[in-house]
């Protein structure tokens, strides 16, 4: 039986994507830190066939600084030749030559298929080579077999078997930045702009920036709008300025196309919607815009943690055992046998292109459907749900905790689609506060407009909980007084403990058996029953920004960094941060810190220092320990650190909390706020009054009962009991630092 490979190649092919870089580091140093050499092949498959310098021998300092860095350092180019046999021969030739017999391919369904066959082509390959004399018989023992593993970069999100494609996120935070910016120009002059964005034959970007962007129609290559569907925009695109609006968008996918099959390009939408509505049209074409920049929080994190995955499975793998891709489902390390993956990824545009859209629907997910829904609910003001008087529901919504990113979105969400619904949507101002103070009014349709993408709380919002029995007992009076039928918390672990009060109130204050729904939305990500609190995502990419900001200052001067950042008592955005900036040392409240511990990482970063390394970073939770403050920590490495390098300090505070809310975090308050009303909304029906926690649980949105906050919930640390990004800790040392993997 082959032995798994002792070098290996990794290469980036296709279109770039934000992220690469993050998946070639780990790729290179997780494969280092396992003792194997690793070699860079730049220019994709061009650079396999060319040899020579365009296959480099990778050291760990070769992919420093690269995290923050967009496309890919090592190249990408299309290449024919390497669909020849001939090319492929050449191909092996280079790859026997260094004893390379493993490939890590980071690219799209094309780059993966070429891998698949040249490893299927490889006894063939090298039996040619052998007997043409072009390779000797022991180069070809050496790599008797190819070892292959797929990485799918790709902005389109479009392979099936992970959740997310490397890019995909930065590019939506691409598109989402030029829609608010179109956004406020179009209100300024009352215009319409048509939007399109890239993605073949999958509208993800389509949709989900016209979510987290605000558009008003969507136009994608999975469902096309049924016949007469121009007149269906424009009747809501004018619905939209009768109810006040001063701005409209549409968003096309560049695959768009109607029932017939024929394309829906951008010029014509230009010219329906001129014709129709006799206004001032804009079109912009993003085109290669989305993928540029530097790549999300997410991306890095995520791409350090597949490519980290593809290393292992490179060198771990038993060669007649299919070929993997590495991809992500429910935020952990998803592996997939390649070539099925490539096959349905296929299937859905082969099925497109047939006019099977029901069945590409199906193929997109559920929550692909559900959020195409949500799209086209929230931008039809013009089909509301007329009940009489007598039916429609009360539904009060307000906020709690400290202000986090895509509250209002969420809000803004709650109201629309409770109005949709034929119900009536109140606030409380100020959160509990306000309510105990009366501060309640009923929200419109037009209420809420512009809060999609705006940062903070316009509710306002408090840390407010009622004390005793009496503050429950006034909340039960207001909702029996205003005949309030449901509850929807939005909010920190605040709103959960006071929902759970006025749940155990419901014996001696009938008033509040109603239904009741806790949002999750806390920077910190430290609530319970799911894994990913509105805000959160918002915050990492405040640090991250921030971060790349201050190193780019610090790596000319020689300094190691201590950063703070908040959490309280839980480490999310320590860890997390720490990993998509690539910390040499992360401390959490959860591990405590120890003296101990800093001499170490001490010494390790004094080796690295002197070793020629420019610039040092550790991540400090801001209660990681109460003695160890962040000034104690940038005294004692200045003080020790000596020449070989400064201590700096940066504490971020608050500028973590603010700016508005990313995508994700816009698209995930959007769906838990439509699952939410969808949830009251089938208790109001029931007659029931469960109250519950909504959340992600391994990927898929849940409402667990709030009776369980108690025992998922530490109340004296204001953290999760369990916390799945834990299993990522060891992640971040083994790829910071040459010195702490082993290497």
């Amino acid at each position: 039986m082959a032995k798994p490979p002792s070098a290996i190649g990794v290469l980036t092919s296709g279109g770039d994507a934000q992220g690469m870089n993050a998946a070639l580091r780990a790729v290179v140093r997780a494969a280092l830190g396992r003792g194997a050499s690793v070699y860079g092949i730049y220019e994709g498959y061009k650079g396999l066939i060319l040899g020579g310098e365009s296959i480099k021998k990778m050291a760990w300092g070769d992919v420093g600084g690269i995290l923050q860095k967009g496309g890919t350092i090592i190249g990408t180019a299309r290449s024919k030749e390497f669909q020849t046999r001939e090319g492929r021969l050449t191909a092996a030739k280079n790859l026997l030559e260094r004893g390379i017999g493993g490939l890590v391919v980071i690219g799209g369904d094309g780059s993966l298929t070429g891998a698949s066959i040249f490893r299927e082509e490889w006894p063939g390959l090298v039996k040619e080579l052998v007997d043409t004399a072009r390779v000797t018989p022991e180069m070809a023992k050496r790599v008797e077999t190819l070892a292959i593993t797929g990485l799918v970069g790709s902005i389109d999100n479009d392979m099936f078997g992970t959740d997310m494609t490397i890019g995909a996120d930065s590019a939506l935070h691409r598109i989402t930045e030029a829609m608010d910016a179109l956004s406020s120009t179009a209100a300024s002059h009352q215009r319409a702009f048509i939007v399109e964005v890239m993605g073949r034959h999958c509208g993800y970007l389509a949709l989900m920036s016209t979510i987290s962007g605000g558009g008003d129609w969507v136009l994608i290559p999975e469902n096309p709008p049924a016949d007469g569907w121009e007149t269906a925009m424009c009747d809501a695109l004018k619905a939209g300025r009768k109810a006040g609006r001063r701005d409209s968008v549409v968003v096309v996918a560049e695959g768009a196309r109607d029932r017939r099959g024929n394309a829906i390009t951008s010029e014509y939408v230009k010219k329906v919607i001129d014709e129709h509505l006799h206004e001032d049209v804009r079109t912009t074409i993003l085109g290669h815009v989305q993928r540029g920049g530097a790549p999300s929080a997410y991306d890095r994190w995520m791409s350090t943690m597949v490519g980290q995955a593809a290393a292992h499975e490179i060198l771990t793998a038993k060669p007649e055992v299919e070929p993997k891709v590495i991809g992500v489902k429910a935020n952990r390390v998803s592996a997939r046998p390649l070539m099925e993956s490539v096959r349905q990824t296929r299937q859905i545009a082969e099925v497109i292109e047939a006019g099977d859209y029901e069945r590409a629907m199906e193929m997109r997910g559920g929550s692909f459907e559900e959020m195409f829904d949500v799209a086209q609910t929230m931008s039809h003001t013009a089909q509301l749900i007329e009940k009489p008087l007598a039916e429609r529901k009360r539904i009060l919504l307000l906020n709690t905790g400290d202000p986090a990113p895509g509250m209002n979105t969420a809000v803004r969400a709650a109201v629309r689609l409770g109005l949709y619904r034929g119900h009536r949507m109140f606030v409380a101002r100020n959160g509990f506060r306000g309510l105990l103070n009366g501060e309640i009014e009923e929200f419109a349709w037009k209420s809420v407009d512009g809060w999609g993408g705006a940062g903070g709380s316009e509710l306002g919002t408090s840390r407010r909980i009622p004390y005793d029995d009496s503050e429950v007992k006034t909340i039960a009076q207001y909702f029996s007084s205003s005949g309030i039928d449901a509850l929807m918390v939005i909010g920190g672990w605040q709103g959960y403990e006071t929902a759970y009060r006025l749940m155990n109130g419901r014996e001696n204050h009938p008033a509040l058996k109603i239904p009741i729904v806790c949002l999750p939305a806390s920077v910190d990500n430290n609530l319970p029953a799911t894994e990913f609190s509105v805000g959160a995502d918002t915050g990492l990419n405040n640090i991250v920004s921030a971060l790349d900001k201050v190193k780019q200052t610090a790596v000319a001067t020689g300094r190691c960094l201590i950063v703070e950042v908040r959490g309280g008592q839980c480490g999310y955005l320590a860890l997390m941060s720490g990993m998509a900036c690539g910390a040499e040392r992360v401390y959490l409240p959860e591990e405590g810190v120890h003296i101990s511990d800093m001499q170490v990482d001490l010494e390790n970063m004094l080796e690295d220092f002197r070793g020629g390394k420019r610039l040092g970073l550790i991540i400090r939770n801001e209660e990681a320990n109460k003695l160890y403050t962040t000034e104690f920590m940038r005294a004692f490495f200045e003080q020790e650190g000596g020449e070989h390098f400064e201590a700096r300090s940066v504490i971020l505070g608050d500028t973590q909390m603010g700016g508005d809310p990313t995508p994700f975090d816009r698209i995930q308050a959007t769906r838990l706020a439509a699952r939410s009303v969808e949830f009251l909304q089938n208790e109001m029906d029931r007659d029931t009054n469960n109250a519950v926690m909504a959340g992600y649980i391994e990927g898929k949105l849940e409402f667990t009962p709030l009776v369980k906050f108690p025992a998922m919930f530490d109340a004296d640390l204001h953290r999760p009991r369990e916390q799945w990004w834990m299993e990522m800790r060891k992640v971040t040392t083994k790829l910071a630092s040459a010195t702490t993997s082993g290497n």
